[in-house]
């Protein structure tokens, strides 16, 4: 049982150990004034709005604990941020972010992934809450209820490709106050995280197999000199 246990504990560590951040975007450095696109503060993709209405209007407002965000406002259902990476020499995908709405901006999303920018599928729907104290976001403290995660590991089809595309998309004309979403109502999101395992090369995999069966023989040789 203890050698059974020490292998296993060999490749779970072989298997976890390469956790890494894919892309991040925290936009400060990007500062958007415009739809988009824009290149992430960590890593390599891109990001986007997308609004059906031509009066929308993209800033940088204050984000969760940062200077800046992404912000827009004119929402309709079917409006959404994008955000696009590579995950080549990567597997299991999660994504982590912030995202707040003024009172009368949009409350109702839903997380949405593609292979190819086109055809997406939906993950899950979430709500959103509105900017307002205790909750509000500022430059200096961030703000806990205003952050989501989202573990995608189990969808295999997003493991190490060229680009995989990622939405948060308006689902509804509810506000955030429990009205109706109005013109001047925005939405806002920050520190969009992609993050996952990197592929373990060959050579580093044998390496930790070789010094986890070193470490098995030496406990099972001092267990037999007992």
């Amino acid at each position: 049982m203890l050698r059974k246990a020490l292998i296993l504990s060999t490749l779970l560590f072989a298997s976890s150990v390469n956790a890494a951040t894919v892309a991040q975007w925290t936009f400060e450095t990007s500062v958007p004034t415009t739809s988009g696109t824009f290149a992430p503060e960590v890593g390599s993709g891109s990001a986007l709005g997308s609004h059906v209405s031509t009066s929308v209007v993209y800033s940088n407002p204050v984000g969760n604990g940062s200077v800046e965000s992404f912000s827009s406002n004119n929402w309709s259902v079917g409006d959404f941020y994008q955000f696009s990476v590579s995950t080549l020499g990567f597997s299991g995908v999660t994504l982590s972010w912030d995202q707040i709405s003024s009172a009368t901006g949009p409350r109702d999303f839903s997380l949405s992934y593609s292979l190819n920018g086109t055809s997406f599928t939906n993950y899950a729907n979430y709500s959103v809450i509105a900017n307002s104290t205790p909750n509000a976001w500022s430059s200096s403290t961030p703000v806990s209820t205003s952050s989501y995660a989202y573990d995608l590991s189990s969808i295999t089809a997003l493991n190490n490709q060229s680009n995989v595309f990622f939405r948060l998309v308006d689902v509804s004309t509810v506000s955030a106050n429990g009205g109706t979403v109005a013109t001047a109502g925005t939405d806002r999101v920050d520190n969009f995280t992609v993050s996952a395992v990197a592929s373990v090369p060959e050579a580093d995999t044998y390496a930790m197999l070789l010094a986890g069966m070193g470490l098995m023989g030496f406990v099972l040789r001092r267990r037999n000199q007992s």
